[in-house]
């Protein structure tokens, strides 16, 4: 599994050396224990050191490394630290969801179009688009809640949210129409809910949403 090329537009060459080792981190194609050789990584993505010393630090950041003097030694992400990263989403998207019940018209449109495209994907297998769509979905919810704190939050673990939607597209994806149909209703799911102003309502589903993602998870992160 690479990273999706299309997902890198803009980024710098250290982000995208980050990018591509925080998916084999997370898809347990580096194993935990692992030594990242600097040299190594920069013979291996044909640059210098320095880009790579950038992916390194951002993903000491994250917590899937740690830096040491021997070099950086892979930690790894456990169920864990999937369980508490998604613990993190659900807080801020029940948040986010809650404050749109007054006034959430702005935000219909915007989702009903991704979900048209999510399940265009879907028809066609095509795991990097569905899993992007969804990921815009959750974006503009929590932008859509115009909160500062909240955006900078979501920012600090969105890369590793992305890398794990990733990977849990892939095997949704594997699974047949009645999965995608079923992931795709989740989503609708959450729509109706925004669209009933109605703040328990909202609650419910977005709670209901996390506690299956949780499940889903805990079948397609390899450990």
């Amino acid at each position: 599994m690479q990273y999706p090329s299309s997902w890198l537009k803009g980024s710098s060459l250290g982000e995208s050396i980050a990018a591509e080792l925080r998916l084999q981190i997370i898809a347990g194609t580096i194993k935990p224990g692992v030594v990242l050789s600097e040299n190594r990584i920069a013979a291996d993505f044909g640059t210098s050191r320095s880009p790579v010393r950038e992916a390194l630090k951002t993903l000491s950041g994250e917590g899937l490394i740690r830096l040491q003097r021997m070099g950086a030694v892979v930690n790894g992400l456990s169920l864990q630290d999937v369980d508490e990263l998604y613990d993190v989403r659900y807080l801020i998207e029940s948040f986010a969801s809650q404050r749109m019940a007054e006034d959430p018209e702005a935000l219909i449109a915007p989702l009903s179009q991704i979900i048209d495209k999510m399940v265009l994907a879907g028809k066609h297998r095509d795991v990097e688009e569905f899993a992007y769509q969804d990921l815009c979905f959750h974006d503009t919810i929590i932008a859509g809640a115009k909160h500062t704190r909240i955006l900078h939050l979501w920012t600090s673990i969105r890369q590793i949210v992305m890398t794990v939607m990733l990977i849990t597209t892939r095997e949704v994806l594997s699974q047949g129409e009645d999965k995608i149909d079923y992931v795709i209703s989740k989503h609708r799911k959450l729509l109706r809910g925004l669209e009933s102003r109605d703040a328990e309502v909202i609650g419910r589903n977005v709670e209901e949403y996390f506690a299956d993602s949780h499940r889903t998870l805990h079948t397609s992160i390899p450990q």
